[in-house]
């Protein structure tokens, strides 16, 4: 529908941003029914907002956003999740333009200052008729205290118009126009000093000091990918970072900030914006939904459901026949075939379908189409099919198929037939009759990319190694194995961390700080030389035991016990590790002596010359409705450089299999003695490859974000862990994708 004249719309936007829309080009003007759908945009610090400001909205669930801001003063990288409809979650890294990391140059050079923060804002109403989308939120929490600040916001929406009115304090209060004496302190007393060992959570810092109304339009043009913004300002930046520690100047001329987006189709936008009357802003973002990411394969087509009613019998060679088929169709990777009277066993790991029952419905239609007939009936000769799904050859779960329920759910013949009415899964047996047939290659051969990783530190802003790990095992039995793999490094920029102890530093023992020895001593290095056993010791209890090179810096033996039942939500867990350093001037020589000499730095520091690690780990996937989808580890016990501690993990799956989650490890180390940073902590992305590629596939890549490396709760890399090879018995890792309407 198109006007003739102004709309209500067309007239409240030039009162609003100063400009007036002529009749003439009545084309130009829509109602309401025809303007684009509205969407949420980040602002300048990551997370939905107006420009410098927040607002009272969160985006769908799943949405994913890199965005990056540059000003005269900072440069934003940001990266903004929504991790469930009522909560969106923000990590931070701000460069600040005039500040360097430390007055110490030998120590940082003239990298920039770096700010590290995460931010999150709670949804407590969703949008009605009459009542607002209102969120309240914390900026920087658990940061140096840069930009910490809290908020309430509401917006609404009407028409193309989309208001938001908050109340702000800490940075998003400091102008105080509601409440807070300036002339007491630049922050109204809240005490926003630096602090420089960065990630404590300043609670008692919370909603004090200035406090301040903030709010803004904003508006969508008739032109889909234009928005513009109007933002009335909370900040006065007078207790900013560069003003403070470096003099800069920060005036502000005006509290309104002016803001134009253009969307880049659905994956992303540029901003431009004027702030603070007097500067320049341009940022952009990059976005997908991991709940709506899809797949696109070429995959080998499912075999057409035709039992052979003529045959009766098989010999061996059609026996490895179906082996193989299994194999190459249906993904249960080197299966062993045992046959009695009554039923057909395979056991095998699946290597290929994250939806089971595809795997499960290829495996039966090949069994059958294979497998002799009844002469008298025509029917299966055999009344069952049992597939054992192995991890490592564990035995993890049962999948037991009806021969003659699938025989009518194959040949539909009832209404709404699914594999679902021929199957029950249950805890493993053992395999029933004699083995017939097996796919067997004792061989796996592998090769993967690695990408290591941090970001914010002394050194550099951004520390990356890439490479390729090549690995190689030889399954010797059902219980041992012999494994190793070499690691080619093709690219780093490790040389830049150089660690000298920090000016008010640790005395930590150089478990991870070391990293730079092994990065950049060795174009190619022996990452992993271990001997495995594996075995189920009872029904529900799981036991490994390995020793050797067990990974980059670090070998000795080690074993683990897991105590997982069937379908359960939850299972524990027990690794205990005796542990050397590895010599990074030698492939396989050990740290024999304590204290050493950094020849790059000069400075002393000490290695692990020998201890216990290990830790006591439970596992839960909550079946609470508010937190859909999640996987709880908590592990605590003896870390790598000795402290004493627990590390709480957190992870949330997405519908496509796309898994984000995070860490944090608190141990004895005070602040000071653990350095920069306080404690570890650590982000992660877990990406299905076949999201990535053309063919099913159960395996991924991982992708890590780590703040700073030090060497404070630190953990041994294992190479297998009991939990992810008997996945299968309440999925986590391999769960089906969910399919979006």
């Amino acid at each position: 529908m198109v006007t003739s004249a102004f709309s209500p719309y067309a007239l409240r936007l030039s009162l609003l941003f100063g400009f007036s829309l002529s009749c003439a080009i009545p084309s130009a003007i829509a109602d309401e029914f025809s303007y684009p759908a509205f969407q949420t945009s980040q602002n300048d610090f990551g997370g939905v907002g107006l420009i410098q400001m927040p607002s009272g909205r969160v985006a769908p669930e799943g949405e994913f956003t890199f965005g990056a801001t540059y000003n005269n003063d900072y440069l934003h990288y940001n990266v903004s999740l929504q991790l469930f409809t009522w909560l969106e979650t923000t990590i931070r890294y701000t460069l600040v333009q005039d500040v360097l990391y430390s007055e110490d140059p030998s120590f940082s050079g003239d990298t920039k200052y770096t700010d590290k923060g995460i931010d999150f804002k709670l949804r407590l109403l969703e949008e009605s008729y009459w009542l607002p989308e209102t969120a309240i939120g914390i900026r920087d929490f658990g940061g140096t205290g840069l930009f910490d600040g809290e908020y309430l916001a509401a917006s609404k929406h009407w028409g193309p118009f989309d208001f938001t009115l908050g109340l702000g304090w800490g940075y998003l209060g400091n102008s105080a126009n509601v409440s807070g004496d300036k002339n007491q302190s630049s922050d109204c007393g809240r005490n926003t000093q630096y602090k420089g060992k960065g990630g404590s959570v300043d609670f008692e810092r919370w909603f004090t000091g200035c406090s301040a109304v903030f709010g803004g339009i904003e508006y969508q043009a008739p032109w889909r990918p234009l928005r513009l913004k109007l933002e009335y300002d909370g900040n006065d930046y007078t207790s900013d970072f560069p003003v403070t520690r470096a003099g800069a100047s920060m005036n502000q001329d005006s509290p309104w900030n002016l803001g134009i987006l253009y969307r880049l189709d659905h994956w992303g936008d540029v901003r431009l914006s004027y702030e603070r009357g007097n500067t320049w802003a341009f940022g952009f973002n990059l976005n997908t939904n991991f709940n709506t990411l899809a797949t696109s394969w070429r995959d080998t087509p499912k075999l057409t459901y035709a039992p052979d009613l003529q045959k009766h019998d098989l010999n061996l060679e059609d026996w490895q026949n179906i082996a193989e088929a299994l194999h190459a169709n249906a993904g249960f990777k080197n299966p062993k075939i045992y046959a009695d009277e009554k039923s057909v066993t395979v056991l095998a790991s699946q290597e290929k379908y994250r939806n089971r029952k595809e795997g499960y419905e290829r495996a039966a239609i090949i069994l059958s189409n294979h497998l002799p007939t009844s002469p008298t009936t025509g029917a299966p000769a055999f009344d069952e099919y049992r597939l054992i799904e192995t991890g490592h050859d564990l035995p993890a779960t049962e999948t037991i198929i009806r021969t003659k329920a699938f025989d009518d759910v194959a040949r539909y013949n009832y209404v709404d037939a699914a594999i679902d009415d021929a199957i029950t899964t249950q805890a493993p047996d053992a395999p029933q009759g004699q083995l017939i047939a097996q796919d067997q290659n004792p061989w796996d051969v592998s090769i993967s990319p690695n990408l290591q990783q941090s970001f914010g530190g002394s050194e550099g802003f951004y520390l990356y190694n890439i490479g390729l790990n090549t690995g190689v095992s030889y399954q010797m039995n059902d219980q041992w194995e012999l494994g190793g793999s070499l690691y080619l490094n093709l690219l780093d920029n490790y040389d830049k961390f150089k660690y000298d102890v920090p000016p008010d530093g640790t005395d930590l023992k150089r478990v991870r700080t070391l990293v730079r020895q092994y990065i950049d001593g060795n174009a190619i290095r022996v990452n992993n030389l271990q001997l495995t056993w594996m075995d189920q010791l009872a029904e529900n209890w799981y036991a490994q035991a390995y020793g050797g090179y067990l990974e980059m810096m670090f070998a000795g033996a080690g074993s683990e016990i897991l105590y997982r039942p069937m379908e359960t939500d939850w299972a524990i867990g027990l690794d205990l590790n005796y542990v050397i350093q590895r010599d990074p001037d030698t492939q396989l020589g050990l740290f024999h002596n304590e204290m050493h000499v950094d020849p790059v730095t000069g400075s002393g520091y000490r290695v692990q010359t020998g201890a216990l690690t290990g830790h006591a780990t439970l596992y839960y996937q909550p079946p609470w409705s508010f937190l859909p989808n999640t996987l709880m580890k908590v592990s605590a016990g003896r870390y790598l450089t000795e402290d004493v501690g627990m590390t709480f993990d957190f992870s949330k799956q997405f519908d496509s299999g796309v898994i984000a989650g995070a860490f944090v490890t608190l141990t004895n180390l005070s602040a000071d003695e653990y350095g920069e940073g306080s404690y570890n902590k650590g982000f992660y992305i877990s990406i299905p490859y076949d999201l990535m590629t053309v063919k099913p596939s159960r395996s991924r890549a991982t992708i890590s974000w780590l703040p700073l490396t030090r060497d404070g709760g630190q953990m041994l890399n294992r190479k297998y862990q009991l939990y992810n090879i008997t996945d299968a018995r309440k999925p986590w890792y391999s769960r089906k994708m969910i399919q979006q309407n």
